[in-house]
């Protein structure tokens, strides 16, 4: 079987699914009956000093939803640990000496260099194996120069890093936020100051929708509301990017812990391809619990052995060559679309979505060619005006939709809508 253990900037872990610092790691028996779950290691919820006042508002969710009512995303409005704080580190310590082979990594928040020290001290005292600094909320902690204002200030990073580099000998992990317009130059400060390694991405800023009746956006907070930071499976692309970013800077040689979005073994692997070492889920397991580690383990493992790779290293960081600026794109490749008669079941979402949204490119077969400017017809099974069938003897080509490859510019639109898996093919073009 492969090797499923990592490395992450000296902490050793049994697999690189790790918990994220959240809602699931916010007690010791929700981190205890992770691990028995099977998670590498997990994040703590951020600790702030016992000096630092924090009290979560009520509510504090909202949710995202698709089309057919699936929650795509989460934003929320909780702040870090509201626990009083000898809670927090008895309960690290504890699940140090249950679980003396799995990281448990301490994220923590605070603001003077004092209480920064101290807070450290005490963690480090309980068995903490590292430390995640906490620059990456972008809700209430911003608001009094904590998180992601920090995280947006090169300088602030550097000083804070450094003040927490000269008080600790264990690994330090420098949490960024999304909420900046390059995550690079924020990366190279945390490495200058003499960070361990990265993790990336926390939410991004937002505001979940708005209630129509009481024209109040969500969450509603007592009649009013602000914004809360996205997170889930619809932030994943986000986050990607970012870490890819990280991954192929020449300046920055850190280990990445990848987060944002990841809720099966195939968003885990995407993040691993791209650069990360270890992955950090949080939403996917407030929506289904510790238990969906198995799948991860399983499938990872069964896509390495098919793959060839006996160990996580042997393919961390794999698809970071083949992720290069724009203008190094090769504009001379082509692809174009192809419809399979033997799948298509003429929905006719190809032709709206080329004929409105794409390049005309797509016509019903006993149309020919849609004159510029002329109107063409909605799918057969939802408009009265619909074009009529070919007679049923006709060849089975000749009753699909037809593609017109002097129009196709291989944008992809057609095979993004089509609802049939590999009905529509975008093949390259003779001559590539």
């Amino acid at each position: 079987m492969p090797d499923l253990s990592i490395s992450f900037a000296g902490i050793q872990s049994p697999n690189p699914f790790w918990l994220a610092s959240g809602p699931p790691s916010n007690r010791g028996e929700q981190v205890a009956r992770a691990f028995d779950h099977g998670w590498g290691g997990a994040v703590w919820k951020t600790i702030p000093h016992e000096r630092d006042e924090i009290v979560n508002v009520s509510s504090r969710l909202a949710g995202i939803r698709g089309r057919e009512g699936q929650l795509v995303g989460i934003s929320n409005l909780e702040l870090i640990s509201d626990r009083p704080l000898a809670e927090n580190l008895a309960e690290i310590a504890e699940i140090k000496r249950l679980y003396p082979n799995h990281p448990l990594i301490a994220s923590v928040s605070t603001g003077a260099r004092a209480q920064w020290i101290e807070l450290l001290r005490q963690c480090e005292e309980a068995g903490a194996d590292g430390f995640e600094l906490n620059f990456s909320c972008p809700h209430g902690l911003c608001e009094r120069g904590q998180g992601s204002a920090v995280g947006q200030d090169e300088g602030a990073i550097a000083t804070i890093t450094g003040w927490v580099k000269e008080a600790t000998r264990k690994p330090v992990i420098v949490k960024l936020t999304p909420n900046v317009a390059d995550i690079v130059p924020p990366g190279r400060a945390a490495m200058r100051a003499g960070a361990d390694g990265l993790a990336l991405i926390n939410t991004i800023q937002s505001i979940a929708g708005v209630d129509l009746d009481r024209c109040v956006p969500y969450p509603i907070v007592g009649g009013r509301s602000s914004h809360g930071g996205l997170a889930g499976g619809v932030v994943k692309p986000v986050a990607l990017q970012m870490v890819a970013a990280l991954a192929r800077d020449p300046q920055i040689e850190l280990p990445i812990s990848g987060i944002g979005g990841a809720s099966s073994w195939c968003d885990c692997a995407e993040f691993m391809l791209l650069g990360a070492t270890s992955v950090q889920v949080c939403t996917a397991v407030m929506l289904g619990g510790f238990g969906i580690v198995q799948e991860m383990i399983e499938g990872l493992s069964g896509w390495m052995e098919e793959k060839g790779f006996a160990s996580c290293g042997d393919f961390i960081g794999k698809a970071v060559p083949n992720f290069v600026p724009w203008t190094e794109l090769d504009l001379s490749y082509r692809v174009r679309a192809r419809i399979d008669p033997e799948r298509c079941i003429d929905c006719r979402r190809c032709v709206i979505a080329c004929r409105d949204g794409g390049h005309q490119a797509i016509h019903p077969p006993e149309m020919g060619d849609v004159p510029a400017g002329a109107s063409s017809s909605a799918p057969a099974s939802s408009s009265a005006h619909a074009p009529p069938s070919p007679p049923a003897g006709a060849d089975l080509a000749q009753r699909r939709p037809r593609v017109d490859d002097a129009k196709c510019v291989g944008c992809n639109l057609c095979s993004l809508v089509c609802p049939v898996p590999d009905c529509i093919r975008m093949e390259p073009v003779a001559g590539n």
